[in-house]
């Protein structure tokens, strides 16, 4: 450490990385094990395209979008708290909120599937998001990439707002 670095940095550093260090934690659980009933995992991207030419409603699907996304913050909120009453964290009220309202918006938009499509058919990933083999999907990967960026700017806002 530097002569020049002042205990507040060394404090907003480690703020940073405590905050930084729920969301991925957070996102896994909240995503795959507490967050999200079968249910909500097969309908929070309704309709299809194909099911919108065929006159469904582009708005189906956004009740079950909202419903997963509602408890994933909830889980990453009890963590959150949890961390926060454990750890000396100089957070305050309006980084937090900003933080997760970052994290509700990127969340519910991406998770309706068609933002992550159109961005990989527009990126020259086309092929990478019909992957579907050897393990891999290349929707599925793209979007945890997507997540974990807003997830990280969330970390800042939470932690510098």
């Amino acid at each position: 450490m530097s002569a020049a670095t002042s205990i507040d940095q060394v404090a907003t550093l480690a703020t940073f990385g405590a905050v930084g260090a729920v969301p991925a934690v957070g996102h896994n659980l909240a995503d795959h094990v507490f967050g999200q009933a079968d249910g909500q995992t097969a309908g929070k991207g309704a309709p299809s395209a194909t099911e919108v030419a065929e006159g469904v409603s582009p708005r189906r699907g956004w009740g079950v979008c909202l419903r997963h996304v509602a408890q994933y913050h909830l889980v990453m909120g009890v963590l959150l708290a949890l961390v926060w009453a454990v750890l000396p964290l100089q957070l305050g009220w309006a980084g937090l909120f900003a933080g997760l309202l970052v994290s509700v918006v990127t969340h519910a938009f991406f998770d309706r599937r068609w933002p992550l499509r159109w961005l990989l058919d527009h990126t020259g990933a086309k092929g990478f998001a019909e992957l579907k083999a050897a393990g891999m999907n290349g929707m599925y990967l793209s979007d945890q990439a997507l997540h974990q960026t807003a997830l990280l700017v969330s970390a800042l806002l939470i932690t510098r707002v």
